[in-house]
């Protein structure tokens, strides 16, 4: 049983001050392919209209169309955390759960300037 934890990651971001920039990987078990991808699809379109969201995209490898990742920029770092904490994040997390071959490959990133 494979066990995911997704919690916030906060110390690199707030040390970088404005957007914040999130790449997460994610790797559905290839039985589960078409429910993963309508969870993540229904999940990258209500996360699109969150306060806070600049921008949030889905992309599907192309030779391995059970590999997802998700594309997010954020306003700053309480737009993320609230993100994360939100009732919808929880349990976009917990449908994917036993969707999942591995756990959540979430990196949080900032610009350089």
């Amino acid at each position: 049983m494979t066990v995911a934890v997704m919690a916030p990651i906060t110390a690199y971001a707030e040390n970088s001050g404005g957007a914040v920039y999130v790449v997460t990987y994610v790797d559905v078990v290839p039985t589960a392919l078409g429910q993963g991808e309508g969870i993540l699809r229904t999940f990258a379109a209500n996360s699109r209209k969150v306060p806070g969201c600049v921008r949030f995209e889905l992309l599907q490898q192309s030779d391995r169309h059970n590999h997802f990742v998700l594309l997010e920029a954020w306003q700053d770092q309480a737009a993320f955390d609230a993100f994360t904490g939100a009732d919808q994040t929880r349990q976009f997390r917990a449908q994917m759960q036993p969707l999942l071959g591995s756990p959540f490959d979430e990196r949080l990133h900032h610009e350089l300037r």
